[in-house]
């Protein structure tokens, strides 16, 4: 065992046993960090207007401090934008993490002092929570690489900005700087086709043994390297032992990347988003990802099917049931506050908090009451994987309420990258595993008001080329797993095989 890797396992248990402390403690950590956020914003402009210096519990805050997305948070953040000082935090951002908006383009999601520390230090306490858990540390003397944006910033007013996992570029840690690849100038390329082939010839002869990225575009890499090599990439990478990832689940791509790679690694899930650092993947025999409950921020939970009602109720860390849709809402150290991030997650364990993301609060179809989620179609088609040896590239899902004929139906778009041993049980698979899990969809399929799913299949690089034509090609966009509506199926049947 090297020096460095020795010395990663010391740190990993020094780590471990601080972090204990809010584990074991999760409700009380919440209630610090909840009264820690309020005190430090009280004299900010958003802490005034919302009589911060008088709440003294959750029921008080409730009814201070409504639900807000960006839209409805924007007056603050323009304030912000526009150089105004102690708006939603003391002082002004570091950073500006710039992301895509949906209504009104851009959006600017700050990040303050002590939110980069928090997000840093997650990032961090992952893989020494791998380390701890496993005590394996040996990957720490290989080159490491997570596919992201440019780290070039832009200034506005004095703030930094740039894409999320630019600014994380910033923070690598000295002792991992001289394994992280790839290097600045290929980071800083922003046409990802040119980008992804510049990183396969910096690393193609590298000792490689962490990838980090979102698993459509980390697929895209593989898939390169493995055309200019006719090599698995586990026998180009022999060290190759951990994957990172995060931003969308990874079941639909596992065997496609099993079959890439040539062999299992051990993966890492986690959930960053621009708003925070909310969870990581603490065990390697364990579903789930581990709340972040001392990383300032302080969540609430809405039941996702109660969450558009006028009287949907707020609730704390303490109250929430397992495996329960929740819509989450954070307030954090950089000044969001009561802020809907539009994720969806559910519990599935509270000893200790341990989540998964199961969508999106406008990504669903319920076009006819099925109340249909990310999770669920995810869900049926790995069964469908599973049973039919198939390898999908990319798919989403979107309703058919107007067909030429017959009933409506659910419409599957679906990229193989290996079609199904039998496309027929590939189908009923897909459609069989959805109904048991969603007792609404099984209602309508039953009293006949819709009709089993039909699957249109899209053309090789079809999902790519569509992320192309919209200029959203590779960091961290992703395709939208489903829709209510047919914007995206009607985008995408230019690309389907005829």
């Amino acid at each position: 065992m090297s020096l460095k890797a020795f010395a990663a396992k010391i740190f990993a248990n020094r780590i471990a046993k601080k972090n204990s402390k809010w584990i074991n403690n999760p409700i009380g950590a919440q209630e610090k960090v909840f009264k820690n956020l309020l005190k430090s914003a009280e004299n900010t402009v958003f802490g005034k207007d919302h009589s911060f210096s008088t709440i003294n519990n959750h029921s008080d805050f409730v009814a201070r401090v409504p639900i807000r997305d960006y839209e409805e948070l924007k007056p603050y953040v323009e304030q912000v934008v526009n150089g105004k000082e102690d708006v939603l935090w003391p002082g002004k951002p570091l950073y500006f993490a710039k992301t895509s908006g949906t209504t009104s383009g851009a959006k600017y999601i700050p990040i303050t002092k002590p939110s980069i520390k928090n997000q840093v230090n997650a990032s961090r306490d992952a893989i020494l929570n791998y380390i701890q858990e496993t005590g394996n540390a040996d990957f720490v003397d290989g080159r490491m690489i997570f596919l992201q944006g440019s780290p070039e910033m832009e200034e506005k007013n004095g703030i930094k900005l740039g894409r999320l996992s630019g600014i994380s570029a910033h923070y690598v840690p000295n002792y991992l700087q001289k394994n992280r690849l790839p290097s600045w100038e290929t980071n800083c390329i922003e046409d990802w086709e040119t980008k992804v082939n510049a990183i396969v010839t910096e690393t193609e002869n590298e000792n490689m043994t962490v990838i980090a990225g979102i698993p459509s575009w980390v697929q895209m890499y593989f898939e390169k390297l493995q055309e200019k090599h006719q090599k698995k990439v586990g026998d180009l990478f022999k060290n190759f032992q951990l994957f990172i990832y995060g931003g969308v689940n990874y079941e639909p791509y596992r065997a496609k990347f099993e079959s890439l790679i040539g062999r299992k690694v051990d993966a890492i899930e986690l959930f960053p988003a621009s708003e925070g650092f909310f969870a990581y993947q603490n065990s390697q025999t364990e579903k789930g990802m581990l709340l972040l409950t001392d990383a300032g921020i302080f969540y609430e939970f809405v039941k996702a099917d109660e969450f558009f009602d006028a009287d949907a109720k707020r609730i704390t860390l303490k109250d929430v049931e397992l495996h329960v849709n929740y819509a989450m809402i954070i307030s954090t150290d950089a000044g969001l506050w009561g802020y809907n991030i539009g994720d969806t997650v559910q519990f599935i364990s509270k000893d200790p908090y341990k989540i998964i993301v199961s969508g999106r609060i406008k990504h669903f179809i319920s076009a006819f009451g099925e109340h249909v989620i990310a999770k669920e179609v995810e869900q049926a088609m790995k069964d469908a994987i599973v049973a039919t040896d198939a390898q999908v590239n990319e798919f989403t899902v979107a309703p058919q309420t107007s067909p030429e004929s017959g009933l409506p139906y659910h419409e599957w778009f679906v990229e193989f990258q290996k079609e199904p041993s039998d496309m027929e049980l590939f189908i009923q698979t897909l459609d069989t595993s959805l109904q048991k899990q969603n007792s609404y969809y099984f209602d309508l399929i039953e009293g006949k008001v819709l009709k089993r799913l039909q699957l249109t299949k899209v053309q090789k690089d079809g999902f790519k080329s569509y992320m192309q034509s919209i200029g959203k090609l590779g960091g961290q966009n992703k395709i939208q797993r489903l829709s209510n509506d047919r914007k995206l199926a009607e985008a995408l049947t230019a690309f389907k095989i005829k």
